[in-house]
């Protein structure tokens, strides 16, 4: 399992393996191969404050990678590691209001952006301190108010924001806020690549979601390939519930009611005319998976309407065929399957990049 090989021709490629989805061994090989070397959403700027310190555990009981968020006095958020430089204690517990950091084992004190500046006891120590005793900074991403982390990355997600905002810059992104009510985590048993293959296709929708799929025109739904995210673009089959374009917009015309961006590994930006909704694919366990879903509004009056009229509902759909693809992978006689060229290339573009990630040296 430490190679995979998809075929970059959908027409001739095999689906992941069934022993991708419940070798113990491969799981933990994604940590290093996939997630280290990605982004991860973590929230908006809202939870941090000015001359605030702010503890996120990164994909706990996966990766479990403490980092701090801070906010120092021109209101910069920066983003460094939670674990001291002298001897690995974790340095914040909670969230508090300080200009200075310091580990409560041995008072070694750094400043709110990760600087070493002083150490007890350390007076005879040579070559101390070195950039070493500093923090670890992580690159941090703020887009319309909605952080990103990247831990080792090896793409830039500048560049996939930067194409998706060229699709819905129209929007009022400066607008959105968070919408609790609308907001919630799930919990589902199945490996947390095929919660991400069932959102990668809309194939399914006609025989998962009934009600869904009165609202899509199913015939022209589509999806968009590119490096490190794709496309699924979700037509409405009525003329309400749509964007309303820009005469010079690319999709000036057309009836859409949905965007649905997902990027790699495990994050989808839903878009509906009235907000955002963030979805992130959380690992906990080869058949243990948390989803977090936070719903950012720009338009209230636009809810719960057209391709986002009741997205629960879709969700306990979706986890209940997901959950029956975990038990059926799990058979002895299952070894892997095909792809339908016109509508699961997203799908396949998720495999082809997994392949080429735990391919990589």
């Amino acid at each position: 399992m430490n190679k995979i090989f998809i075929d970059s021709d959908i027409t001739k490629a095999e689906t992941l393996p069934a022993s991708f989805y419940k070798n113990s061994e491969t799981f933990e090989l994604l940590k290093d191969k996939l997630f280290l070397k990605s982004w991860q959403w973590i929230g908006d700027e809202n939870v941090i404050n000015k001359n605030s310190v702010y503890p996120i555990t990164l994909l706990e009981n996966y990766l479990t990678e403490p980092i701090l968020l801070t906010r120092s006095e021109d209101k910069k958020i920066n983003c460094i590691s939670n674990v001291c430089s002298h001897r690995g204690n974790i340095l914040i517990d909670e969230p508090v209001t300080a200009k200075k950091i310091i580990c409560k084992y041995h008072g070694r004190r750094f400043n709110n952006e990760g600087k070493f500046e002083y150490m007890p006891e350390f007076d005879k120590t040579l070559n101390f301190p070195r950039e070493c005793d500093n923090l670890h900074r992580f690159p941090l991403i703020n887009w319309h108010g909605l952080l990103f982390v990247g831990l080792n990355p090896s793409f830039d997600l500048n560049d996939v924001l930067n194409q998706i905002e060229d699709r819905i810059g129209f929007l009022p992104l400066n607008k959105l806020l968070l919408q609790g009510s609308l907001s919630k985590n799930y919990e589902i048993d199945a490996h947390w690549a095929l919660y991400c293959d069932n959102y990668l296709e809309g194939f399914h929708v006609p025989f998962v979601h009934k009600d869904l799929n009165e609202v899509l025109d199913y015939e022209n739904y589509d999806t968009e390939i590119y490096d490190y995210f794709n496309l699924q673009i979700g037509y409405a089959s009525g003329d309400e519930d749509c964007f309303s374009f820009p005469k010079d917009h690319i999709d000036s015309g057309k009836k859409i009611a949905a965007y649905y961006y997902w990027v790699f590994p495990n994050l989808m930006l839903n878009i509906y005319p009235w907000g955002i909704s963030v979805n992130l694919v959380k690992p906990q366990a080869i058949s243990h998976t948390k989803i977090i879903f936070r719903s950012y509004v720009f338009d209230k009056s636009k809810l719960n309407m057209g391709a986002s009229g009741d997205l629960d509902k879709v969700e306990m759909e979706d986890e209940y065929v997901v959950q029956n693809v975990q038990k059926g992978v799990n058979s002895s006689f299952y070894k892997t399957g095909r792809f339908s060229p016109t509508k699961e290339k997203g799908v396949h573009h998720f495999h082809n990049l997994i392949s080429n990630f735990i391919n990589k040296k």
